[in-house]
């Protein structure tokens, strides 16, 4: 007999093993590398999956002035906006995301501006004087209405929804819109 036929016949079994070894390795190694793969899906899919959180569970935040607190047909109040931000993974507590003039026009009905001009997203500021809001970036005016009196801007104050819950309280569903453009678009 020839060297390598000898060879074949001392150890008969070697094949299937080898096989069956290669075969129960790759299946371990896909196992094994496998839950790391999901794990790594599922944490970056995690912030599309999630559902985003509104403050009141319908978009409304309480604020810190009363219906008591405003007179009517008064001065505008300004109210800054803290509420928790959150990017794809992270949560910020408590920061300042904006702000917002809220005015009592009514026994029961309070009116909100965003306090962001439609035109650069300059913050107004009130002029209790000639009872209007005014930018500083491009000295415009809105009425205490929130239009706008003159062409610069592309639409007046944005206004947001009112809620007066338990008799005092007053909630605004807060919101941001893009600036430069004539229509009421929120961002965000």
């Amino acid at each position: 007999m020839s060297q390598a036929h000898l060879e074949l016949h001392e150890h008969p079994g070697e094949p299937r093993r080898g096989f069956i070894t290669h075969v129960l390795a790759a299946g371990i190694g896909l196992l094994v590398g496998t839950v790391p793969a999901f794990a790594g899906l599922a944490f970056f899919l995690d912030p599309i999956m999630r559902k985003k959180k509104s403050g009141g569970g319908d978009g409304f935040l309480k604020m810190p002035v009363t219906l008591e607190a405003l007179e009517i047909n008064g001065q505008p109040q300004l109210v800054k906006i803290i509420m928790d931000r959150v990017d794809a993974w992270n949560t910020y507590l408590n920061q300042p995301v904006g702000s917002v003039y809220l005015r009592r026009t009514d026994k029961d009905k309070v009116v909100a501006f965003n306090s962001s001009c439609p035109h650069l997203g300059c913050m107004v500021d009130y002029k209790a004087a000639d009872r209007i809001y005014f930018c500083p970036c491009h000295t415009s005016a809105f009425g205490e209405d929130g239009t706008k009196q003159n062409d610069i801007p592309p639409r007046g104050l944005d206004t947001l929804d009112v809620d007066i819950r338990n008799g005092t309280e007053v909630w605004v569903k807060f919101q941001n819109f893009r600036a430069t453009t004539p229509d009421k678009i929120p961002v965000g």
